[in-house]
């Protein structure tokens, strides 16, 4: 019988205060695999003489020197700040859907690479922004509790362009981090005295995390995973892809990461208020292919939606190893999106409810049922932090207290 604790923590005092644990001497840590939120993996890009630039930038990739090398992609601050290059890092970042492969590509020409697999050192945590955003407060919480990059700290940092497929469905970039992840468990095992490892993921993370478990055998898992920490990951997706499409509907075939965010019939069902209001209509999570139809996506991109994006959302699942869901909640979060003229390249009225900021709280809650509700799951613990943000749950200082007495703690199994 699984072992539920559903919190609601009101948790207001600094981690200076909190903290009472200490370092802890190496031998006594479980060695820990963090995996950070979207964008916060660094990438690297090198052009090849197949590339070509777009035409009305012919400038991108034109000097002979940024050929056959490798440059920072992301994050370029500099090209994202200058007008001349921009649309060259645009260009270069995107990824597009190959017919023939049946899997997202990077453009002709573009090779990439992840910066760092293994280490937290290239997260993406050089301004203090961005430190909170991807797991720097957390890094450094670890480390004050005795964790070392490299030893007993691990990172596993990921093409975040490029999203899990449903099973059946081609994802090159997926099973490569697959493979990679499966190593480094078993590496920080093995140079931990053979200890398993804590697993601790925010954001997107937690879409990587969860599908790498659940396409692990089960006897693996067991062996080499103590315990999974989910923080701000919701089990039914969000709006603000919705509205991002209705701008940009073209990115349906250039963000497959955008196409799984969407909200899942699976929680937003019969009962629950509709997505978005139109004058003419209304649409709910499941009518979420014609309204990809109606905002001008292609019909290739409604088939991706239909084909690899939406089984991966209906089949979200228990990981089947102990589990502990952390998110922040008392935040206003979109809930519905109101474009009564039915002109979706307008701004739209945006309705707000409970969340935190980006999950609305069906999604959070939907994880007690998915995950909590599945008898195979032996331990499964919920934690709601009252008046924390998406990001708060890695950055603020009572939360990161939370978090890391979670990483510390053994669940009893």
């Amino acid at each position: 019988m699984a072992t539920h604790r559903h919190w609601l923590l009101l948790l207001f005092l600094p981690w200076a205060l909190l903290s009472r644990r200490g370092a802890q001497p190496p031998d006594a840590l479980y060695p820990v695999v963090l995996l950070p939120g979207n964008t916060c993996s660094q990438l690297e890009a090198r052009l090849t003489d197949a590339y070509e630039p777009p035409p009305e930038s012919p400038q991108c990739g034109a000097g002979s020197n940024e050929r056959g090398r490798w440059f920072r992609l992301w994050r370029n601050a500099t090209a994202m700040d200058d007008p001349a290059v921009a649309p060259c890092l645009a260009d270069q970042l995107r990824v597009v859907y190959d017919p023939a492969a049946r899997d997202f590509r990077n453009e002709p020409g573009v090779e990439t690479r992840v910066l760092g697999f293994g280490s937290t050192a290239d997260f993406l945590a050089d301004t203090e922004a961005n430190k909170d955003l991807c797991m720097g407060r957390l890094v450094e919480a670890l480390q004050q509790a005795g964790y070392r990059d490299g030893e007993t700290l691990f990172g596993a940092p990921y093409d975040f362009r490029q999203a899990p497929a449903a099973r059946g469905q081609p994802c090159r970039a997926f099973a490569r981090f697959t493979r990679r992840l499966r190593a480094l468990v078993e590496r920080a095992s093995r140079e931990n005295g053979g200890r398993p490892v804590v697993i601790v993921s925010h954001s997107q993370g937690g879409y990587f995390a969860l599908e790498f478990l659940n396409r692990s055998p089960l006897p693996w898992r067991r062996r080499y995973v103590k315990h999974y920490v989910m923080a701000s990951t919701g089990a039914g997706g969000f709006l603000l892809p919705l509205r991002n499409l209705a701008s940009v509907p073209r990115d349906a075939l250039e963000a497959p990461d955008a196409l799984v965010a969407l909200p899942s019939p699976a929680v937003f069902g019969p009962g629950t208020p509709p997505l978005v209001v139109t004058r003419a209509r209304n649409y709910t999570a499941r009518d979420i292919p014609e309204f990809l139809a109606a905002i001008g996506v292609p019909p290739l991109g409604v088939t991706l939606y239909e084909t690899r994006a939406l089984p991966l959302q209906l089949g979200f699942r228990a990981p089947v190893v102990p589990t502990t869901c952390i998110n922040g909640v008392g935040q206003p979060t979109m809930e519905q999106l109101v474009y009564w003229d039915g002109n979706f390249s307008e701004t739209p009225q945006v309705v707000y409810g409970d969340g935190d900021g980006f999950l609305p709280v069906a999604s959070i809650v939907a994880l007690d049922t998915v995950i909590g509700g599945d008898p195979r799951q032996e331990y499964y613990k919920s934690i709601k932090l009252a008046g924390t943000s998406h990001a708060g749950v890695v950055s603020d200082a009572a939360a990161l207290k939370r978090v890391v007495d979670e990483i510390l703690w053994s669940p009893p199994i």
